[in-house]
């Protein structure tokens, strides 16, 4: 023990004796992270952390490869007759960068005085253009009831408001925790000391964020604030070692931080191990989303392991003068009426939490999960997730659905798409083999075969020349019958001739007079923008609408009927849509949720054996906090509100790591203070002595959790935010109330459990 003693004296010494290569140190490290912070790439879909062997992800990144999707938004006016919504729609159409506005005289586009326009830009959701056109919607019906609702510019409308929220929200902490502090602190100037310890290890966490490769929204967004309540211990316990230490080393300032960090390394060591351990739990769900918060979350609490262990030393020097001027009397009142409270209601306190808890375990078996963003709300809705629910509520919920496939089979497509809008929730169907085109009287779908002198007719050329490109093109792509068969019965798809034909006149193989070639690049324009959106390099795709929810045994059963369809004519077809992810996540959720919640409790019960030497006691400590975590988690079921599945599993993991800390402060002043006086004597002292760094970790802990729940936008981060909150404070009760009961009458138990290493 001795040599143990004498390497962290010496290792406390270099600490505090090099403080100037330190400052260097963390100077450099700033400025890397402070440059690093513009460099990170913010993933906003949480889809895209699926594993790559889901069919949400396969879609996903074959369409991004090979097909062009145009941005849309929906715009919906009320209280307008129908000629009203006729002469908006050309307006709208008006608007540069408006490729198309879709609105018919039938329910799915008028109704109950309202009218529905369905959008189309012509580029993508985060073009410049796009964004720009969207934005005029409003200015122009600014004298109507107007709702709008599109993903267009969304990422970048999603980082600005989220970055904008969380500014607010970590002043609002900041303020109240600044307060807490106060309320808790021995000396007014700890306050500021916290303040440079926590900016300093908060910038550091989030300029490396980007050496991670991709972050989420999620961690980006609350990585700072749960790092502040997480970590804000590990300050408060070296500044209090520190001033213990000075009382031992009177007018020597720099023995006493050297003694105080040699004991505060190992300490405050053993006191992050249980919340790493939670974090970690996350990195191994299949869902990337779990690696990227565990790192990012557990990389936060390294960040300020590493500022409190090297820079706040030399930090607390430097201000130790105005540490000492600025003492003042405790402000934390005794709660030993409370500790005797405690002990009276022993035999019943605990019996109650055991039936509470045990009702608690089984309403989280009917929990009902949401899997799609949509299907849970933010406390405080964004304008846009009002004005979806406003057209929802109107005209109904309406999705889009791709089914991805080998291209080239046309015909199997078009049986496909007839099939599929006969099911009940599909409002409309796409794909090449049912696009239409009119040109000079005639309409055709891209994909029909036509013969030679339909095709002339159609595109307004001379007649001759179609058939020459018909036995061209039958030479060149092995279509004999073009060549040695009655050419006027060749049949060729529109879609396949028309293309040749371009190709030869861009050749100067064929030349057309100027009116004939306007007319003829019109009709290939229009053919390839179809192909553009519905054929790729090797897949096409079909696009439906459908109506109803997006996840649920209903909408799972509907993916399944379109997919029992396509499968008829392909032996893998790939499903992308909400209702797809939805399923993933519904699928990946199971292991995850198991792993994660065993795993957790492996981590932090072996962390809490070997830091006890005990079994007993880790079986108590985390039978309250799994107790807590079971109480939280039923309030949704009670309420009949969905909670988001990541809630869950974050929530759940940081709950057990994070708050056990406050399980570990009562048991410890309890098993010590024991040795020494009556059983209940020491549980009436060990909730009076704990209360000061119970209420402070944990009312910044659930403070922070509950500003991110009331003050964001973005359902997600509220959920999650709104979880811990609420579990913290539960948790805080278990271990102030029935903790020390279960402590005193379990006592022998956990006698009789104690080992030797």
């Amino acid at each position: 023990m001795e040599n143990k003693d004498s390497l962290m004296i010496k290792l406390a010494s270099f600490i505090v004796d090099k403080k100037a290569l330190i400052y260097v140190i963390f100077a450099a490290a700033l400025a890397f992270s402070i440059q690093g912070m513009s460099k990170m790439h913010v993933i906003n879909n949480i889809a895209e952390y699926l594993p790559s062997t889901t069919e949400t992800k396969r879609g996903l990144d074959i369409m991004d490869e090979e097909f062009l999707t145009y941005g849309s938004a929906k715009v919906m006016v009320t209280n307008v007759t129908y000629e009203n919504g006729e002469n908006i729609a050309e307006r709208i159409r008006g608007i540069p960068h408006v490729k198309d506005v879709d609105f018919e005289d039938d329910d799915e586009h008028y109704k109950d005085s309202s009218a529905l326009f369905k959008v189309t830009f012509d580029g993508g959701s985060d073009d410049p253009a796009s964004i720009e056109a969207l934005n005029k919607i409003p200015e122009m019906l600014a004298d109507y009831d107007m709702y709008m609702s599109s993903e267009v510019g969304y990422d970048e409308r999603q980082a600005k408001d989220l970055d904008d929220q969380m500014v607010g929200i970590l002043i609002v902490a900041a303020i109240i925790i600044g307060l807490v502090l106060l309320f808790t602190s021995q000396t007014y100037a700890e306050v500021l000391v916290f303040v440079v310890v926590f900016v300093v290890a908060a910038i550091l966490n989030t300029g490396t964020n980007y050496l991670l490769g991709d972050i989420s929204f999620i961690s980006k967004s609350i990585a700072i604030v749960l790092q502040l309540a997480l970590a804000i211990d590990y300050a408060i316990i070296l500044l209090h070692r520190f001033t213990e230490e000075k009382e031992n080393y009177p007018g020597d300032a720099r023995r006493a931080i050297i003694v105080a960090l040699s004991k505060a390394i190992i300490e405050i060591s053993s006191s992050s191990l249980t919340t790493i351990a939670g974090l970690l739990a996350l990195t191994l769900m299949q869902l990337g989303i779990g690696r990227d918060m565990g790192f990012v979350l557990a990389k936060g609490i390294m960040m300020s392991l590493l500022t409190v262990f090297l820079l706040m030393p030399s930090v607390l020097l430097q201000m130790n003068t105005l540490l000492e001027k600025t003492k003042h009397r405790s402000f934390v009142p005794s709660i030993k009426a409370w500790g005797r409270f405690v002990v009276k209601t022993r035999y019943v306190v605990p019996v109650i939490f055991i039936i509470v808890a045990a009702v608690g375990a089984f309403l989280n078996q009917s929990i009902q999960f949401a899997f799609d963003t949509d299907s849970v709300r933010a406390t405080i809705p964004t304008e846009m997730s009002r004005a979806k629910e406003k057209i929802n509520s109107v005209f109904g919920v309406s999705s889009q659905m791709a089914v991805v496939l080998p291209r080239g089979d046309y015909d199997s497509e078009a049986d496909i798409l007839a099939r599929v809008e006969e099911l009940d929730r599909v409002t409309d169907a796409l794909g090449l083999a049912n696009v239409k085109v009119e040109k000079n009287g005639y309409e055709h779908t891209l994909t029909e075969r036509l013969t030679p002198r339909e095709v002339a007719e159609f595109v307004d050329m001379d007649y001759e020349t179609i058939c020459l490109m018909y036995q061209i093109y039958g030479l060149k792509n092995e279509e004999y019958s073009a060549i040695f068969n009655d050419i006027d019965k060749c049949r060729l798809n529109l879609i396949d001739i028309v293309e040749f034909v371009k190709d030869e006149m861009d050749r100067g193989v064929i030349n057309l007079d100027d009116e004939m070639t306007d007319d003829f690049n019109e009709v290939y324009d229009d053919l390839e923008d179809a192909k553009k959106q519905l054929e790729g390099e090797t897949y096409s795709r079909l696009v439906l609408e459908y109506k109803g929810d997006v996840e649920g045994s209903d909408a799972y059963k509907f993916l399944e009927d379109v997919r029992s369809i396509a499968k008829e004519h392909y032996d893998d077809p790939i499903i992308s849509s909400n209702t797809t992810a939805s399923y993933d996540l519904y699928k990946s959720f199971g292991d995850d949720n198991s792993k994660i919640s065993l795993l957790t409790i492996i981590f932090v019960f072996v962390i809490l054996l070997f830091t006890f030497k005990s079994f007993g006691l880790p079986v108590l400590l985390v039978f309250t906090i799994q107790g807590s975590i079971w109480i939280n988690f039923s309030i949704p079921v009670i309420l009949h509100t969905n909670l988001f599945f990541l809630s869950y599993l974050v929530v759940s993991s940081i709950q057990m790591g994070a708050t056990i800390d406050y399980a570990i402060v009562i048991a410890n002043r309890y098993e010590t203070l024991k040795k020494g006086m009556d059983h209940k004597e020491a549980a009436i002292s060990a909730v009076d002595e704990a209360f000061p760094t119970i209420i402070t970790s944990g009312s910044i802990l659930s403070m922070a959790g509950i500003l991110i729940g009331y003050m964001s936008t973005d359902a997600i981060i509220s959920s999650v935010g709104m979880a811990l909150g609420r579990g913290t404070i539960v948790s805080i009760i278990l271990v102030m109330l029935v903790l020390p009961q279960i402590l005193i009458l379990c006592d022998k138990f956990v006698d009789k459990t104690y080992f030797k290493l």
